[in-house]
């Protein structure tokens, strides 16, 4: 499906006023093609491909009129052609938002203005891992996704995918956040409290609530819906779409998913490396790591004493009763 590579989300619209005018599905436009020849200019996409350097696809060759973005960048130089590069010596940091407000001309006079948002380009995303997670939810305690990271750098860029929120996979899209080696990284998954808040800096003791660790980092995100299951897939991507880190759950041991969206998951976490079954095949239910278990108390945690990550179920566990541990290392006790 294609919710499994969206690149940003959001819905936008293409208002044209010439006969013939299409966009491609998922990009993130506003625009306006003013003219009236047939063959008008269309826009299929922007990206930025290195920290100074950000092409505008078109389905013709064009030539840029204006250009602004907002935080402001000046630009030294604008091409012309289907794909326009603008490139900048200064900008916005990695994993920055930007939006950009483009006028372009084909050779024939069709105008078409372009405003759409973007990400500045992050070559500076740690290797982390997806390192514990709690299913269950009791105010004020709450769902959590907890991250490890095992080298410094910087967050911004990445995006948590929840395939069972079939409706938005895409649940969170990490702030350009810098982060040290080794650190722990708690995303709980609703906000519960008026204490709790982002820690985005240096100080990792801001966040108050349950959970909250004064010695982890601790991101939320807003309102109160569920977004994680016992049976779900849990996927980071980062700009390119690549995956960084995956786990699939299951609280049943069948030999089909029961939905479409977890066999989709699992086929594509599987073409992508990064999710299979022990015998490395196509992960089903009773591949997955078993959530049959888990409690409020007893959370799904990676076995930290494994260096390699076999992106299989052997490197998870369910662990003990009262063996919780959001933003600290996890509990080796073991439940059963």
């Amino acid at each position: 499906m294609k919710y499994l590579y969206l690149f940003m989300a959001g819905i936008f619209s293409v208002f044209c006023t010439v006969c013939s005018c299409a966009t491609e599905t998922g990009s993130d436009v506003a625009g306006k093609i003013i003219g009236n020849k047939s063959e008008a200019p269309v826009f299929l996409s922007c990206r930025a491909v290195s920290e100074t350097e950000i092409d505008f696809r078109f389905s013709q060759p064009v030539k840029v009129v204006s250009l602004r973005f907002s935080p402001e960048i000046k630009t030294n130089e604008v091409e012309s052609g289907s794909t326009v590069r603008v490139i900048f010596n200064n900008g916005p940091g990695p994993g920055e938002k930007l939006t950009a407000d483009l006028l372009a001309e084909d050779s024939k006079g069709n105008t078409i203005n372009v405003l759409v948002p973007l990400l500045t380009r992050n070559n500076r995303i740690p290797p982390l891992r997806i390192n514990e997670l709690r299913t269950e939810y009791s105010k004020p305690k709450c769902e959590f996704i907890e991250f490890k990271t095992l080298k410094a750098g910087n967050l911004g860029a990445l995006r948590l995918f929840i395939a069972g929120n079939y409706k938005a996979p895409m649940v969170y899209e990490f702030p350009p956040v810098e982060v040290a080696g080794g650190e722990y990284i708690t995303l709980h998954l609703r906000t519960t409290e008026e204490s709790n808040c982002d820690e985005l800096g240096k100080s990792l003791d801001e966040s108050g609530g349950a959970d909250s660790s004064p010695t982890a980092r601790d991101l939320w995100i807003p309102g109160s819906g569920k977004l994680l299951h016992k049976t779900d897939a849990v996927y980071l991507l980062d700009q390119d779409d690549h995956v960084v880190d995956a786990v699939m759950l299951s609280e049943s041991g069948d030999p089909w998913w029961g939905k479409d969206y977890f066999a989709e998951a699992a086929d594509f976490l599987f073409k992508a490396d990064a999710w299979k079954s022990p015998t490395e095949r196509v992960c089903s239910p009773a591949d997955a790591v078993s959530s049959g278990g888990t409690t409020l108390t007893r959370t799904i945690c990676r076995d930290e004493t494994l260096n390699a990550n076999s992106g299989t179920a052997t490197d998870w566990y369910i662990t003990a009763n009262s063996s919780a541990t959001p933003g600290k290392p996890n509990n080796p006790k073991r439940y059963n």
